[in-house]
């Protein structure tokens, strides 16, 4: 089965050991591309190298909410030139997450929310939002820029959440969640999104679909996933395989 793995980070730890190992092999077992996803300025940076010595792969460059006390205009421009190279197609991963107690206050995380989408206005690039227990505020935020739009990746919301991001012209990025035993929201999200606005994605190393969870993820996992929303949908995996692929090469702009 193809894949387009519209969300990753290859340049995470975890894969240090065995990294170009697991591109290799990635490129042997049908993944057409992989948008690696920066969440730091260095995670943006490696993204970018990744990007340029692997055909395959795409990068976004972005500072992650985590890290929103380092979103200064020093690094806005060190985004801003990272984003010259052809190989970058998003802006990202930005948004809020105000799941963690000690991730920076929200009125910090939102300021560096707003900036980062400023550039991508500026630049005319998507941009891949991140959205943890902050849904009215990014929402707020992502209605300020109604000319940029992008994916709202591994999607944790409400159907009514989803609607509003659709009619704002985002796609709703799908987990490994989605194969979860208890995951009943998201297959009700799946069930709403119309198929040529869904990207599917691993977030790896992390999130994992079942029968991996647990472990560190891969692309190749992402078969789990299309098999999933193919059973919810009640239709073939390879449509939802050649819709998803054709989705994120619209919306990064590859041919």
């Amino acid at each position: 089965m193809k894949i387009f793995d519209s969300h990753a980070h290859y340049d995470d730890s975890s894969f240090d050991e065995d990294r170009n190992k697991v591109i290799k092999e990635l490129k042997h077992n049908d993944i057409l591309g992989v948008l690696n996803c920066g969440a730091s300025l260095q995670g943006a940076i490696e993204s970018v190298k990744l990007a340029e010595k692997n055909d395959f792969f795409y990068a976004a460059v972005g500072i992650h909410p985590e890290y929103a006390y380092t979103v200064n205009n020093e690094n806005i421009l060190k985004i801003r030139q990272l984003a010259k190279s052809e190989k970058v197609r998003a802006i990202g991963e930005i948004g809020l997450d105000y799941y963690y107690e000690e991730n920076p206050p929200k009125e910090v995380q939102r300021s560096a929310f707003i900036n980062q989408m400023e550039l991508a206005r500026d630049l005319n690039l998507p941009v891949i939002i991140h959205d943890r227990d902050a849904h009215k505020d990014t929402l707020d935020i992502l209605k300020m820029f109604p000319q940029v739009i992008g994916v709202v990746h591994c999607f944790s919301g409400s159907i009514e959440f989803a609607r509003q991001c659709l009619n704002l012209g985002y796609y709703i990025g799908f987990t490994g969640v989605v194969t979860f035993k208890n995951a009943k929201k998201i297959v009700d999200v799946a069930k709403e999104v119309p198929l040529d606005r869904m990207l599917v994605e691993t977030d790896c190393p992390y999130m994992a679909p079942v029968p991996y969870r647990g472990k560190r993820n891969r692309s190749e996992y992402i078969e789990y996933i299309i098999e999933k929303i193919a059973e919810i949908k009640e239709i073939n995996p390879e449509e939802v395989s050649y819709q998803t692929i054709s989705n994120i090469k619209k919306l990064i702009n590859i041919k």
